[in-house]
């Protein structure tokens, strides 16, 4: 797993000095809690609840591949074909209050339950989900 590729996924590029310097990697991140983060430089609570939503969804998310976009300059391949897509958003219900009654641990717990269920409805659709938010 590129951990820099992952940051900059999230948008969250910045930190990735932060993450090499400590030698976090795929191994050390799924046990990162808001404590390290912090103590790694991640002040804001929004990055570091971001992150940890992140970490909770790698484990309930099949890889994605990533191809570098083309350039603006060079043409569309000649086999290229238009495909239909379909976007969804859906949101956990009362996750706000959730955050504020339950510990961060738990409720990565909760959001990752939710992550894994939206994943397997997703998947009998034949669908992907390419990015967890929020």
């Amino acid at each position: 797993m590129d951990i820099a590729a992952w940051l900059r996924g999230l948008g969250l590029e910045q930190y990735e000095p932060a993450f090499r310097a400590n030698e976090i990697d795929e191994k050390v991140l799924p046990s990162l809690t808001s404590e390290d983060l912090r103590e790694i430089g991640v002040v804001l609570i929004g990055h570091r609840r971001w992150l940890l939503n992140a970490i909770a969804a790698l484990g309930t998310e099949p890889p994605v591949v990533t191809k570098s976009p083309a350039s603006r300059g060079s043409p569309a391949p000649a086999n290229a074909e238009r495909r239909q897509l379909t976007v969804m958003f859906c949101d956990l219900v009362g996750s706000t209050a959730l955050s504020s009654r339950l510990d961060p641990e738990d409720l990565r717990e909760v959001v990752a339950a939710y992550h894994r269920a939206v994943a397997k409805i997703v998947a009998g659709f034949d669908g992907f989900v390419s990015r967890y938010m929020g």
